[in-house]
């Protein structure tokens, strides 16, 4: 599965309306992104049933604003329209599929009771 370009017009749909969501914040001049990318890109060949968003922070400036973007690359995940994960800098392949792996065994009923 590819990636998804995410702007303020479907960001909130794109995360509300899939299980799993994850974004990556990033922009053209950030060498840290850059390195990032492709094991972003490679992660989403590997999970098909998570959907994969790109926020580009230069194009979508407001929707980085709003949601208190300050430093990238930043990665946010979400779980049936929630937030459950947020952390800046650099994640290896290994670290993001434990990531999306957590984030998939999440139960959120439970953790709601708790």
């Amino acid at each position: 599965m590819a990636t998804t370009a995410l702007t303020a017009a479907n960001f909130e749909a794109t995360v509300k309306d899939n299980g799993v969501v994850l974004v990556d914040f990033w922009a053209d001049w950030c060498g840290p992104c850059k390195r990032f990318s492709p094991i972003y890109d490679d992660a989403s060949e590997r999970h098909g049933d998570v959907v994969f968003g790109k926020v580009d922070t230069e194009d979508a400036r407001d929707l980085a604003t709003a949601l208190e973007i300050q430093s990238i690359p930043t990665i946010m995940g979400f779980k049936e329209g929630n937030l459950v994960f947020r952390q800046s800098g650099l994640l290896s392949g290994k670290q993001l599929d434990s990531l999306i792996e957590q984030i998939k065994d999440l139960d959120l009923e439970a953790d709601a009771k708790a």
